[in-house]
């Protein structure tokens, strides 16, 4: 029996998702419109980083590979290795939805069937009596925003008055969401957490389609130059419709070591331990800490969230190339940790295409590079699921195959 590592690069999508055009997306790419822009010297920024992508580490674990394999052609500018090591390959979303929830739970063996519910765009986002049903169970005099919107400029649009006011701050985007912004001194962190339980016990009892997350995010600051979110956040999802492979190493008396946002992703089912970190740095060094904990049959799973949620969203393509550039730099440190019968597999949850209209994710297919001591170069050919990552680490560690996905191992 071994141990089995699950890192999901939040957003990191490499295009050529078969039914983008169905979601808007048709010629989204996060990683190869990234390398396109680093290539032109177009993402260059205050000496940020220069010259074209360069991602040495995952491009030998079949990074580049698979974005051949997604997309029929090598990302612009990338040197492309002599020797690729481990497994690699692409694969698709069968997901109903192309947000966090659903591509966890793809990749953890679960697929989304159902339809979410979704907010408006046009006009308030919220009924009326759905604002007054949370203003009175959560003890607020009205609501601010009501739309959908960015989460930073939400704040530095209504952050004053909230201060003033205590009205939350609420809204939505084209995920199933609801969220709520409020300042952790002047409204209380504590408070933001009651009042982000009573909108998931009223979602959730309210008919119509499933709202997939109510999100509380803190922020502080004094003035709209001056507000900044906080690694406070708290995700309030709806549980999987059915046992994800996270249930099942549970059941089978494994220890699921969630690092980052995976606890609230899986609405902490099936997880034996949990690390909270902020920021991509620090997850990782937590993540580093986790594998020396992390016995026989474990798994670690971690979500690195600032690849979607600081430059994703915001459409900073220097910043992401930057993020990425620092995240395969320290990929060594993770295989210096591995023991014989380890495996490492990486991947990404869906696209978040930086160079996109909008500032919403994209759908894509997604990477998939395992390695471990042991594991030879095979090219796996392109996946028609995500849930073959979690059925391929459930091979991998030993427990029964699950009812979507088969393996590549």
């Amino acid at each position: 029996m071994a141990r089995a590592f699950l890192f999901v690069l939040d957003s990191f999508g490499i295009g050529g998702g078969p039914d983008a055009k169905a979601f808007g997306d048709l010629g989204a790419n996060t990683l190869g419109h990234i390398a396109e822009f680093c290539a032109a010297g177009a993402a260059d920024r205050a000496g940020l980083r220069q010259g074209p992508l360069r991602l040495p580490n995952m491009s030998a674990l079949g990074l580049l590979h698979a974005a051949r394999a997604a997309t029929g052609a090598f990302p612009p500018g990338m040197e492309v290795p002599q020797r690729v090591f481990g497994y690699h390959g692409a694969a698709s979303e069968v997901s109903n939805g192309k947000d966090t929830p659903s591509g966890h739970w793809e990749i953890a063996g679960t697929p989304v069937t159902f339809d979410w519910g979704y907010f408006p765009s046009d006009g308030d986002a919220f009924e009326p009596d759905l604002v007054e049903a949370i203003c009175s169970a959560g003890k607020v005099p009205g609501i601010l925003g009501n739309c959908h919107a960015s989460g930073t400029d939400i704040i530095a649009r209504h952050g004053l008055e909230h201060m003033r006011s205590g009205k939350p701050i609420c809204y939505t985007s084209s995920d199933s969401v609801f969220q709520v912004a409020a300042h952790e001194d002047a409204f209380g962190l504590d408070r933001l957490l009651a009042f982000c339980e009573t909108v998931r016990k009223i979602l959730d009892e309210r008919p119509g389609g499933r709202i997939g997350r109510v999100i509380a995010r803190p922020f502080t600051g004094e003035t709209p130059e001056t507000f900044e979110r906080t690694g406070n956040r708290r995700d309030y999802s709806v549980p999987p419709p059915e046992p994800t492979l996270l249930d099942r190493l549970t059941d089978a008396g494994r220890t699921v070591h969630a690092v980052g946002k995976i606890g609230d992703i899986f609405a902490h089912r099936g997880i034996g331990t949990l690390t909270k970190a902020n920021g991509n740095m620090a997850l990782f060094d937590a993540t580093l800490r986790v594998m020396d904990d992390a016995r026989d049959g474990d798994l670690v799973f971690t979500n690195f969230v600032d690849f979607d949620m600081l430059y994703g969203h915001r459409r900073d393509v220097p910043g992401y190339a930057a993020a990425l550039e620092t995240f395969d730099r320290r990929l060594p440190e993770i295989d210096r940790k591995l023991k014989p019968g380890d495996i490492v597999l990486l991947t990404a949850d869906h696209g978040c295409d930086p160079t996109w209209r909008g500032t919403d994710h994209t759908r894509e297919r997604v990477p998939i590079m395992s390695f471990g001591p042991g594991i030879r170069s095979r090219r796996i050919e392109t996946r028609t699921t995500f849930a073959d990552i979690g059925e391929s680490i459930a091979r991998h560690l030993g427990i029964p195959p699950g009812p979507h996905g088969r393996s590549f191992l």
